[in-house]
C-alpha cells in the first residue's frame, strides 16, 4: 500500500472499504478502496471479519490460522508491486506464475508465499527485506526450463 499504516489503521481501512462497497455507490470510494473491495470480493470467507468487532482479534499462525486482514493487505501489496513493476521484473514473473497457477488470484497466492518467506528471512537475520531473495523464491516456483 502507498502508506505505512499501523495495524489498527490498516484494519479500519479494510473495514471501511468494505462498508463503502456495500453502499452500492451511495458512498464515494477512492481507487485504492475499489481495489481493496475487489480483493475482498475474491475472499468471501473473510467477509464476516470486516466489522469493528474483529479489530483486536489475533489469528495465531502456530494454530494454522490465517489472519484475514494480513492476507488482504498482502494481496494489495502484490497488486501494487505488479502495477509499478517493483521490484523490477515482478510483473513478468507474475505473468509466468499465472500460467503455472492457472489464474491471477492463485498466482498472487504463490507470490504471497514468496513475499512471506522473504519477510521471515529478513526478520530471522535482522536484515532489511531483500527483493533479490523474493524474486529468486518466485523464480523457483516456475517449471525448470530445458536441461
Amino acid at each position: 500500500m502507498l502508506f505505512n499504516p499501523s495495524r489498527d489503521e490498516a484494519r479500519h481501512f479494510l473495514i471501511e472499504s468494505w462498508r463503502k462497497h456495500g453502499s452500492h455507490g451511495k458512498v464515494p470510494m477512492t481507487d485504492l478502496e475499489k481495489m481493496t473491495a475487489a480483493v475482498l470480493m475474491r475472499h468471501p470467507e473473510y467477509h464476516q471479519f470486516l466489522t469493528p468487532d474483529y479489530l483486536d482479534q489475533d489469528w495465531p499462525v502456530e494454530y494454522g490460522e490465517t489472519n484475514p486482514f494480513l492476507h488482504v493487505s498482502m494481496h494489495l501489496a502484490i497488486e501494487e508491486q505488479i502495477s509499478i513493476d517493483q521490484p523490477f521484473g515482478i510483473r513478468a514473473l507474475f505473468g509466468e506464475l499465472c500460467k503455472v497457477a492457472g489464474n491471477e488470484h492463485d498466482a498472487q497466492h504463490l507470490m504471497m508465499e514468496g513475499l512471506g518467506e522473504m519477510l521471515w528471512q529478513a526478520q530471522r537475520y535482522g536484515l532489511p527485506p531483500d527483493p533479490a531473495i523474493y524474486l529468486d523464491i518466485l523464480r523457483n516456483k516456475l517449471p525448470k526450463q530445458g536441461g
